[in-house]
Order: structure tokens, then C-alpha cells, then sequence
């Protein structure tokens, strides 16, 4: 920008110079959109953008109650899931609360509960003066938005705008001061002199309090819900072109590829695999009876630079790669890089080779021929017949193998689900699957198993620690009570594949099953490529012990949160949780 002036100056500075603050907040979602958005114009001649999504769509809403968002901005965490089908968003002004409410504050505040038994009825909402109703009308009687606490403070206890305004900013530092509490005498004194009982006034200061430094300002609880509104409408009408923007942006969410491939394949999305004569960079849309599919790019070969993927899509212009070779002459790219090709299986659905045979050809090329052998290579080359030397017959890889390989090198796969390779193994073990659990009456006592997805221990949970499994029939949400944690920690915390014996606690559309006894079934899971080799769990971001927000399971101290790179070995098919704190 021509002329523009950046300094570094505390921001208390900047407001004893009466200058104006404005927050610029970056989201992965923003640009997950933007590339939505593109893909729309490109390939559906759709133009929009997040002020012309039409607005109050009911199929969106529809989708939004039964929790259908995984992928979804914001009201994607398990914590909203649970929530959506209770709140049952309906207007846009329902997501703003939605966005709200499941906060540390509202939740330390006693303000979820009572919002939801006013919501359904279940408790009368009561105004004892008809300006708390001009307040918190819209929030039946709940504060919920730091706006709200100062209008309660000025209209229900006397306070000046000045003072309301140092009460916001003593919300916004209480988890580090305490400030909230200097205003406490204040505030009941000021209540009860209007007509308020001591009772009433307490509660209310409680339970502004209790925001500490969580309490949203509702105009940016709006401005999420306008995201998360945005994407679920992407996702409800356009779930093709929402797959390909989520994985474009990736890394970002909560859930790692492997479950956004797999929630686009339930909604009828064709995924097709990664090509080197078709994928480019990013995952693209290709023509699909009628409809789109949704092509995985170069960017999800594990270990791939940038720079060899651009050189091979720039070679392959004029004419798709016949072969291997064909590509490495044409293209440029390094021997390694071609490796990381065939291992993720990129020669077989244009070329028809298989990950080993690719593998096997490759093994004849390198990247700079030995100035020793030089002249042999090419007195050779004039008396090398011109048919290739056939490719030895390689004993084919198993099913199971192959998606341990898909795991380890495209985080994904494409072929059958890793549980049920295991479907027989559990069964004999009277394993349910998660669909067959979490369809059980209330209260019955289950036996369900899955990939261990997400680990998360909220700190409002009062220990609480809630998994999220997945095996070939969905998922199964799991509630982990501090003394079983205690007991299994090693287990809970570090393994790939639980076996859960639990029950049944089913609340409407919500079902969790609480854990009475955990089996580590990692070692099982290491059987499904037929060597005994860990499985390489993609963990997704949302999962706590991967990232290390929660303790190592060995008892030693957590790795320092870094950048978060997938993990290039091929021994480590530990799917990576996606754990949030």
C-alpha cells in the first residue's frame, strides 16, 4: 500500500494516543472459501461470494441440526456436534449463539444449561425488570455476549459507559488478573438499589465472571457464524467442490484428510485417486456423469516438492507421460521424486502399474549417470535391442498391505476402510461396529472398536476426556470419566486401535458411549499389512496427544507444538488423532 506507515507500539500506548484498534484475525477457513469459490465459477459458472450465499437456506439448517458438518468452520468439534441437535439452528442468529455458547466462559458461567432448558421449555424465562428483557431478550435471559454485560451494567446497575467499558476490558483479562472482581460491589450494590434481589444480582455477576477472558463479543460471534453458515451451505449444496477446498487448504480443521475423503464419499462425491497424468498441484473437479468428481492432487504425495510437481505438470502439456522413464526424461525430476510417485501409487490408474511394479522400473533409472560407466552406457545403448526388457512378474501386494502403503504415503486410501480387514478378528471378540453401538437403546452396555481420530480433554471438562473412533461404518463418540483415565492412561493416550466396553447414554439426536473399560487394540491393527508394522494413523489437527497439549503416555515431558508436517515414514502407521485442548 502506497505510503503506509507500520509501527510496533504497545497497544496501551496506542490507546493513550486515542488511536483506534482494530483486530485483523487470519482463518484457514477464508481461504478454504476463496478456493470454494473459484472452483464454483470455474467449473459450475456459479458466482458468489460470502455476502451473496443465499441466505436462510432450510436444507442448510436441515443438515446443520443433525450435526452433518465435519469440515464445517467452527461447528465442526465435537463439542458444537453434541450441541447442534440440542440447539436446533433454525436462523442465522441461532449459529451466532451456537458460535457463542460453547465457550470456556459460558460454560464456567452456568449459562449453557439454563439457556437450554429456556430454549426447550423446559424452564421459564423470567425478566424481574423490563430493561433486563430490553438486554437479554434475545438471549432468553442469558448474558452470553460481552455487549450484553455492559448494557446490564449500565441499564441494571447504574454504571457509566466509561465504566462499563473498563468492566469489558477487566472481562478480557480476568483469567490473568481478576479485574472482574473490583467491580463486584459495584455491580450487586448497583442491582439491588434498582430493585434487584441480592440473589439475582450475585447470580448475574457470577456468571459475567465467569467469562474470564472467553466471553465473545457478539459481533464477532456474528462474523463466525457467517463462515460457518457460508461452508455448511458449500458443503449441503456443492459437496465436490467443498471436498477439493478443504483438502486444498489443508492443513487446517480438525479432522485429518483421510476423514474429509471419507464424510464427501458418504455425501455421493467420487473420489479418484492421484495420477501423474491427470492430478495437478491441487486436488481438481473432473466431468462425472452429469456431475463432478473430485481429483486428488500432487500435494497429498507424501514428501513431493513443490518445484518436481510443477516441472512434471509443465512437461506433461504437450502429451501424457507413456511411462515412467517417459516421465523422467520429459519432466526432469529426481529419481527420489518419482519414488515418492510410486509409492503413493500415482503410475497405476493412467500407466497400469501397480506400486511395486513402478517401483521395479524405477530401480533402472538415476538421476546422473558415473563418468566411469559413461562410455560403457553408451557403447551398450547401441547394441541394447529396441523392446524393452519385460518387467519380472512381482508377487502382488495384499489388500491389506496396500492400504497400509496408501496410509503411509497419501495419508488416505481409497480402498476398504483398515477396520475391516479386522471385521472377523473383532466379531470374534463380540466387537460391534460403531453403527450397530451408537443405533443401541439408552443405557445398554456395548462392546465397540475404531481408529482413534480425536483426543480432547477441554479444561471447563472438569477432567473429562472425550474420543472420537471411526471404523468402516462411521464413527462413535466416546466420554472418558477422569478415574478410568487415571487407570488406563497409557492405553487412552497412546493407543491406535481401541477396543471400547462402555455404555449406551443417548440424549434426543446425541449418543456417547461412556467407557467403563479400554482394550488397546494397536497390535491388531498392525496385522493389517501382514508385517507387523505400526499403522500410520493420519492424526488430524484437533487431536491433543499428537499435537502435544496433553501428557506423553511414557511419562516424559511433551514435545514443544511446532508446525504441524505429516509424517513421512513408512513405519509409522500411527493415524494421527486430531487432538484439541
Amino acid at each position: 500500500m502506497k505510503d503506509r506507515q507500520v509501527i510496533e507500539w504497545d497497544k496501551d500506548d496506542i490507546d493513550a494516543l486515542k488511536f483506534m484498534k482494530v483486530d485483523v484475525l487470519a482463518l484457514g477457513m477464508l481461504s478454504c472459501m476463496k478456493r470454494g469459490f473459484d472452483l464454483l465459477a470455474e467449473h459450475k459458472d456459479i458466482q458468489l461470494d460470502l455476502a451473496t450465499i443465499p441466505a436462510e437456506d432450510p436444507q442448510t439448517y436441515a443438515m446443520i441440526r443433525k450435526a452433518d458438518t465435519l469440515g464445517v468452520f467452527q461447528i465442526e468439534s465435537r463439542a458444537q456436534m453434541a450441541m447442534l441437535p440440542r440447539i436446533k439452528p433454525r436462523t442465522f442468529y441461532d449459529l451466532v449463539i451456537e458460535v457463542a455458547i460453547v465457550r470456556p466462559g459460558p460454560i464456567q458461567g452456568d449459562m449453557v444449561h439454563p439457556y437450554l432448558r429456556r430454549r426447550e421449555g423446559k424452564e421459564p424465562v423470567i425478566y424481574p425488570k423490563p430493561e433486563l428483557e430490553k438486554v437479554l431478550g434475545k438471549t432468553l435471559g442469558v448474558p452470553l455476549f460481552q455487549e450484553q454485560a455492559m448494557r446490564v451494567a449500565i441499564e441494571c446497575a447504574g454504571f457509566t459507559a466509561s465504566e462499563a467499558d473498563q468492566l469489558r476490558r477487566a472481562m478480557a483479562t480476568f483469567k490473568f488478573t481478576g479485574g472482574v472482581s473490583h467491580f463486584k460491589d459495584k455491580l450487586i450494590s448497583g442491582m439491588v438499589e434498582r430493585g434487584y434481589t441480592t440473589e439475582f444480582a450475585d447470580k448475574t455477576f457470577s456468571q459475567l465472571e465467569g467469562f474470564g477472558s472467553y466471553g465473545f463479543p457478539e459481533s464477532h460471534a456474528a462474523s463466525f457464524a457467517l463462515i460457518a453458515y457460508a461452508s455448511s451451505w458449500l458443503k449441503r449444496h456443492h459437496p465436490d467442490v467443498f471436498c477439493a477446498a478443504l483438502l486444498n487448504a489443508q492443513p487446517m480443521g480438525f479432522y485429518a484428510p483421510a476423514q474429509i475423503v471419507r464424510d464427501a464419499r458418504e455425501h455421493g462425491v467420487e473420489i479418484r485417486p492421484v495420477c501423474v497424468n491427470t492430478s495437478r498441484w491441487d486436488c481438481t473437479l473432473e466431468p462425472n456423469d452429469g456431475g463432478f468428481a473430485v481429483r486428488l492432487g500432487l500435494r497429498m504425495v507424501r514428501g513431493l516438492p513443490n518445484g518436481d510437481a510443477a516441472r512434471l505438470v509443465a512437461a506433461r502439456k504437450d502429451q501424457p507421460f507413456a511411462s515412467p522413464d517417459d516421465l523422467w526424461r520429459r519432466a526432469s525430476i529426481p529419481v527420489a521424486s518419482l519414488v515418492k510417485l510410486a509409492e503413493a501409487d500415482a503410475f497405476r490408474p493412467a500407466l497400469k502399474l501397480e506400486r511395486r511394479e513402478a517401483l521395479w522400473v524405477l530401480k533402472a533409472l538415476r538421476d546422473e549417470p558415473l563418468p566411469l560407466f559413461a562410455a560403457a552406457d553408451e557403447r551398450d545403448a547401441e547394441h541394447r535391442p529396441e523392446a524393452p526388457e519385460p518387467t519380472p512378474l512381482l508377487k502382488p501386494m495384499t489388500p491389506g498391505r496396500a492400504v497400509v502403503e496408501d496410509y503411509s504415503h497419501v495419508g488416505l486410501t481409497l480402498r476398504d476402510h483398515p477396520v475391516a480387514f479386522l471385521r472377523n478378528d473383532l466379531q470374534s471378540r463380540h466387537v460391534l461396529t460403531c453403527a450397530e453401538a451408537t443405533a443401541m437403546r439408552d443405557r445398554r452396555l456395548t462392546r465397540t472398536a475404531g481408529l482413534v481420530l480425536v483426543r480432547q480433554k477441554p479444561g471447563s471438562a472438569k477432567g473429562v476426556m472425550f474420543i472420537t473412533i471411526e471404523d468402516e461404518t462411521g464413527v462413535a463418540n466416546l466420554v472418558i470419566w477422569p478415574s478410568l483415565y487415571e487407570q488406563q492412561r497409557r492405553i487412552v493416550l497412546s493407543a491406535s486401535l481401541l477396543i471400547v466396553d462402555g455404555k449406551v447414554q443417548r440424549e434426543g439426536d446425541v449418543v456417547h458411549i461412556v467407557a467403563t473399560k479400554l482394550h488397546d487394540g494397536s497390535g491388531l491393527l498392525a496385522s493389517v499389512g501382514g508385517r507387523g508394522e505400526a499403522f500410520p494413523l493420519p492424526h488430524g489437527r484437533g487431536d491433543e496427544v499428537h499435537h502435544g497439549s496433553l501428557p506423553d503416555p511414557r511419562g516424559v515431558p511433551s514435545r514443544a507444538r511446532d508446525i504441524y508436517i505429516p509424517d513421512l515414514s513408512l513405519k509409522a502407521l500411527r493415524l494421527k488423532t486430531r487432538d484439541f485442548k
